[in-house]
């Protein structure tokens, strides 16, 4: 059993990303703790957001106080329902939640069952649940649940398992498709540039856009989601990200690059990916090597050609870490240039497998019935130090329960295959 840890701000969007999976039939609640569920097993994302701002004290000034959790048995695992509850609610127990509101939801949207957790670290006096060491006590209380139950142990090969679909710009629900992508994407793994943003969503089929223009007078920025075909070119409607939340929007992402950033810098977290492409590279005669190499280290390597066939981008994405890192950044060694000129079939473009090719700028320009953004300031913090947790706890744009009356906020405001988190 592998369990996934993501530390955030934004309890609607664990909710109502849960929800999805019910609503389309593809999960369920299976155990909520101090939080009210209906007996027929449905439930409304704004009431339970109120039951969890019932546990909360009334201010609360973390901007890291939501925890959602997914837990991944082995595929060939067979578990009841009730087996799973169980796994579920020991392994909050045993991490320090066991007295928290949570919820736990059951997922079949991909080839096994799995279980997400949506919880809070903050304790009803105020106190913050620590996160330190989560990893190595997770990793403690899964190896025991493992035993305890009679599951399969987590290996290496159960990685590749993990995957989130990939977009079908065929299919007639496309705004659904890159919603259940982008939302955990862009919350669980750090990057630092909209190219590297880019480059993650484009294992999953999925391209991103700036566009800059004015609108009635008004100077705007903003994003622009679209489907990619094999070959990396743009297919179908383009989709504004409006339609998928301010998170999603320019400046909710420049906050969230900034942030990465700053993490990745502190914790030192390049440091090991550095070392696994640098062993990958050193025993690698070809790019097609190096590739193979990386990806059985669970390492992803996108490439960006411009037009004409020039190399002129690499970026690495470490689904271990959860980083996204340019090559050129990550060290001089790993840019285009040095890669371009060490492997053949990389500076020819032969090796086309997680190709990301750039769009003609006159593609870039602003869709004609653009109106002007919902501004994002303050949606994941406000500009001082210390944001408010319940300033995110307003449903954005286009969710579910957009009927539901709007929880009272506090004093202060505020391509091809992926992984599965």
């Amino acid at each position: 059993m592998v369990a996934d840890i993501h530390i955030g701000n934004n309890l609607y969007g664990a909710l109502a990303y849960n929800q999805e999976k019910i609503d389309a039939g593809l999960g369920k609640i299976l155990e909520a703790n101090r939080i009210f569920v209906p007996a027929d097993g449905q439930f409304s994302v704004g009431e339970c957001m109120r039951d969890f701002e019932r546990a909360m004290p009334e201010q609360v000034t973390t901007t890291r106080g939501i925890i959602h959790i997914s837990l991944n048995p082995h595929p060939e695992d067979k578990i009841s329902d009730d087996q799973l509850a169980d796994i579920g609610r020991e392994y909050m127990e045993r991490l320090g939640f066991g007295g928290q509101p949570y919820m736990i939801f059951k997922h079949e949207d991909i080839d096994r069952q799995h279980l997400h957790i949506v919880s809070t670290r903050v304790r009803s006096d105020g106190t913050l649940i620590s996160d330190k060491n989560n990893y190595e006590k997770s990793k403690k209380i899964t190896d025991s649940l493992e035993k305890k139950y009679g599951l399969h142990p987590k290996d290496k090969k159960q990685g590749e398992a993990w995957k989130l679909a990939p977009v079908d710009a065929s299919r007639s629900d496309l705004k659904k498709q890159v919603a259940n992508a982008i939302k955990p994407l862009a919350t669980m793994y750090k990057f630092q540039s909209l190219g590297e943003y880019r480059a993650l969503l484009s294992l999953y089929n999925i391209g991103v856009e700036k566009v800059e223009g004015d609108n009635q007078g008004h100077r705007y920025t903003g994003l622009v989601y679209s489907a990619l075909d094999a070959d990396g070119n743009r297919v179908g409607k383009p989709l504004k990200s409006s339609l998928f939340g301010k998170s999603y929007g320019m400046e909710a992402l420049e906050q969230t690059m900034k942030k990465s950033g700053e993490e990745i810098k502190t914790n030192k977290q390049a440091a090991k990916t550095k070392a696994l492409v640098s062993t990958s590279l050193n025993g690698s005669r070809t790019g097609s090597e190096f590739r193979a190499d990386l990806q059985g280290k669970g390492i992803d390597l996108v490439l960006r050609y411009g037009n004409g066939g020039r190399l002129f981008g690499v970026t690495f994405i470490d689904h271990n870490s959860r980083i996204v890192l340019n090559g050129s950044a990550l060290c001089k060694e790993f840019s285009a240039n040095a890669l371009g000129a060490r492997f053949a079939d990389f500076a020819t473009g032969e090796n086309q497998q997680f190709v990301l090719s750039i769009p003609q700028k006159e593609a870039l320009r602003p869709l004609q019935d653009d109106k002007q953004p919902t501004t994002a300031k303050g949606y994941l913090g406000d500009d001082s130090p210390v944001g408010s947790l319940l300033s995110v706890l307003t449903p954005e744009p286009d969710q579910h329960d957009t009927n539901e009356p709007t929880p009272k906020k506090r004093k202060k405001k505020k391509r091809k295959y992926g992984r599965q988190m």
